[in-house]
């Protein structure tokens, strides 16, 4: 007789006013299983998840723990089961310390609601906790010190402190270091030796296939597929998840044409908190890539040429005339816009619909007689909409509710509606899936071929050297070479991201 599966979900079905996100959806694993579930954006992983976490109940389905019909009827009662959800988005409190936030709702104590906490107990099982994940910190140090994988590691060992079987981790190294995700590995290879079943959600095919025994593949709410780690291929995964074959990376062909013209130039510029000077010429359908290691000052630089951190020094010029923004309205006004790193934090308001988040940096454009016209913000939210194919219920939807690759849709859209002379992408398919990502590439170069400069910052290599027409290298905050198109290899950029190359800030032909 086969021993019954540590979780089986069978039949889930889910409905939302006016659409059916999960239809007869079901995925097994075993203890010590790392099971990957892939999908596009909206394909319904997170809905998925949520119910197993407890956050949504199922309209149909059961699920099973060790071959026993459970019911989740919230958070605490998943918790409960041994059920444990690593978000995204951390949720940790960072004005409280590591242990406080480990045990954040469940306290040991004395006596009755109002009793003193037992400090004590709380600092060794966290230190204990905190050593089985290999993270030789305090349990008093506050988490606001914390970089971001020593939060993903404090996340786990919450989960551990519930004597958890069943993990959930949701796109756990999209804000990790090379470093930290290699730590992260290792602690994740340790749990399955510990017979802990993970569910791992990523948009990395090859952490995917380092890490995953199984492969389980939405489309559209229903289960597209199931493969074992040997079956699963780059290209049949995104077969599954698509419908579709695509071709390569997925990276559009760029029509052959000369640069045109220069339409920015940065002349020693002095970033807040940089040591360097920065310099470098931006060309009207150029797509310019900056690449680097994390703490390279990509983002700083970019904030700076946006105005959110107004330069201490040096000078720029945009379709030569003088361009130094104190404020992002100051760029905005002049045709430079932002997709930010941190699309939830810097690019939208997330209780706002996707008409309103598309209207709201020209808010000015769509009044009439002092009041705002719908009409106008609705045929404008429409038509991009359309043209980014942004997969959402209407256009009044909030983009709280749309999947993390139609947000980021959302935030290039607001901005296309605009007509930029100079788009800046942060990062613009970090946490996206491979469909999403083939759109936004395509919309980039789109972009690029209309004659609009493109300044793209990057951590995925093949993404930098897909898209790119010249590559700048950044270290420690300054340029340490200048690549073009035909020395574009990834070795080449990797050893200026280290300082392995001679640095000179150079162009390398």
């Amino acid at each position: 007789m086969t021993a019954s599966p540590l979780l089986a979900m069978r039949g889930i079905t889910k409905r939302f006013p006016g659409v059916l996100a999960l239809k007869d959806v079901s995925l097994t694993l075993d203890a010590g299983e790392v099971l990957a579930l892939m999908g596009e954006n909206g394909a319904g992983k997170s809905t998925l998840m949520k119910i197993l976490g407890g956050a949504y109940r199922p309209d149909a389905g059961e699920i099973l723990i060790d071959g026993q019909k459970v019911e989740l009827h919230g958070v605490r009662s998943a918790k409960s089961c041994g059920i444990a959800l690593i978000h995204q988005e951390l949720m940790l409190a960072p004005n409280l310390d590591i242990a406080s936030n480990i045990f954040l709702g469940g306290e040991p104590g004395k006596g009755g609601p109002l009793r003193p906490l037992a400090r004590a107990p709380m600092m060794r099982q966290s230190k204990a906790l905190l050593e089985r994940v290999g993270l030789g910190l305090d349990p008093a140090t506050p988490v606001s010190r914390l970089t971001a994988g020593q939060m993903q590691m404090v996340e786990i060992a919450k989960a551990l402190s519930h004597e958890a079987r069943i993990l959930i981790m949701d796109e756990p190294t999209s804000s990790l270091t090379a470093g930290e995700s290699e730590h992260l590995f290792r602690i994740i290879r340790q749990l399955k030796s510990e017979q802990i079943g993970i569910i791992y959600i990523s948009h990395r095919m090859e952490e995917v296939f380092l890490l995953s025994d199984r492969v389980t593949v939405l489309r559209d709410g229903c289960n597209a597929g199931d493969l074992s780690g040997s079956e699963a291929t780059h290209d049949r995964v995104v077969t599954l998840m698509v419908g579709r074959e695509l071709s390569g990376q997925y990276f559009p062909t760029k029509k052959a044409g000369e640069a045109g013209e220069v339409s920015l130039s940065v002349e020693d510029l002095l970033v807040p908190g940089a040591r360097h000077r920065v310099s470098f010429q931006a060309r009207r359908g150029e797509i310019l890539g900056f690449a680097g290691l994390v703490g390279a000052g990509r983002t700083e630089l970019m904030e700076t040429v946006f105005g959110v951190r107004p330069a201490l020094g040096g000078k720029m010029t945009l379709n030569g005339a003088p361009y130094l923004p104190l404020r992002p309205r100051d760029a905005i006004r002049r045709g430079v816009y932002l997709v930010p790193e941190d699309r939830k934090k810097n690019g939208l308001v997330l209780g706002m619909s996707v008409a309103e988040n598309t209207s709201l940096p020209s808010v000015g454009g769509y009044t009439r007689s002092g009041f705002l016209d719908r009409r106008k913000e609705k045929e404008v939210a429409e038509q991009e909409s359309k043209r980014l194919r942004i997969k959402a219920h209407g256009i009044e939807q909030r983009v709280v509710d749309l999947s993390g690759g139609n947000q980021q849709k959302v935030v290039i859209g607001k901005w296309l509606a605009m007509n930029p002379e100079v788009l800046i992408c942060d990062e613009p398919t970090r946490g996206v899936d491979v469909g999403a990502k083939a759109e936004i590439y395509r919309h980039i170069a789109a972009l690029a071929e209309s004659g609009v400069t493109v300044l793209l910052v990057s951590s995925d290599m093949e993404e930098i050297m897909g898209m790119s027409d010249r590559v700048i290298v950044m270290r420690e905050h300054r340029v340490e070479a200048v690549l073009e198109r035909g020395s574009l290899t990834q070795e080449a950029i990797a050893r200026f991201m280290t300082g392995a190359g001679e640095s000179q800030a150079r162009v390398v032909a």
